[in-house]
């Protein structure tokens, strides 16, 4: 039985979320003696509670710490290709615990305002209350923010359309569409054709139809609620705007599938 067939079994169960919770044991012990070492190493750095860091990101402090400030350097050397990021609004969406937006202020700089924002009131509340020069707003799963129209030179989101039901994909495009300035840079990663081998038959002959596949049956946005996106899929998504980079990434490593990298531009409206 592969993988994907036991993950679908056990939404139909309902046992998903206690085998994540003993995934989150299994990873908690595992890591132990690493993350003891790191907090022993670097005792002033603060970190998010051991569940919030599994649930965004995994439950490995390095790789949280510094993991994070050479994902901000990747994302600032692609953005950089397209926008100034001098004296511009930056916006992460889905920022979790700040694994990224923490280093945004040291990594960018050049005088930008750097904003985060998440569903999960938890990760936002310790993100407030950790993480200097980044405004924070806890939004809900539904699309919508607080930010003006045409408000953010530039968004990023890592792995968040990756967990969010096809309804949600086009309200949230449009949600993140309508603050972005004309002009504007939206950095999104996918699960893309890397993702294949991890698809059952039906998902997988969905998918090669160009369709959008889901698992569901969890809580929308939870880690364990999972989409995969094919081109597609991504072209019709971003009919409205110019795609300015699609990057399928690769692996020297079995460990980690890299996501695709998609760059939009929001065109400027002709008067």
């Amino acid at each position: 039985m592969g993988k994907a067939q036991l993950s679908n079994i056990l939404r139909r169960l309902g046992l998903i979320y206690l085998v994540d919770w003993l995934r989150f044991y299994v990873f908690k012990w595992k890591n132990y003696s690493k993350n003891k070492a790191f907090r022993t190493k670097h005792p002033d750095i603060a970190l998010p509670p051991d569940y919030l860091m599994y649930e965004s990101f995994g439950l490995d402090y390095d790789k949280y710490y510094h993991g994070g400030r050479n994902m901000a350097i990747w994302i600032k050397d692609h953005l950089k290709k397209h926008t100034s990021l001098k004296g511009q609004a930056v916006l992460d969406w889905g920022c979790g615990p700040g694994r990224i937006i923490r280093h945004m202020p040291e990594v960018i700089g050049d005088n930008c305002t750097f904003f985060g924002t998440d569903y999960n009131a938890k990760s936002i509340a310790w993100c407030k209350e950790n993480i200097s020069n980044v405004a924070f707003n806890c939004n809900p799963l539904e699309a919508q923010l607080p930010y003006p129209d045409n408000s953010m030179d530039a968004i990023y989101g890592i792995s968040i359309l990756t967990h969010l039901s096809e309804e949600m994909h086009y309200n949230w495009f449009k949600e993140l569409h309508r603050i972005l300035k004309p002009n504007g840079i939206l950095l999104l990663t996918t699960h893309g054709d890397n993702y294949k081998v991890k698809l059952e038959q039906k998902e997988l002959n969905a998918y090669n139809k160009g369709q959008l596949v889901v698992r569901g049956t969890v809580k929308e946005g939870h880690r364990m609620y999972c989409a995969f996106q094919p081109k597609a899929f991504m072209h019709n998504l971003f009919k409205d705007v110019t795609i300015v980079e699609h990057l399928e990434l690769t692996s020297d490593t079995k460990d980690w599938v890299p996501q695709d990298l998609w760059i939009v531009r929001k065109q400027i409206v002709q008067e």
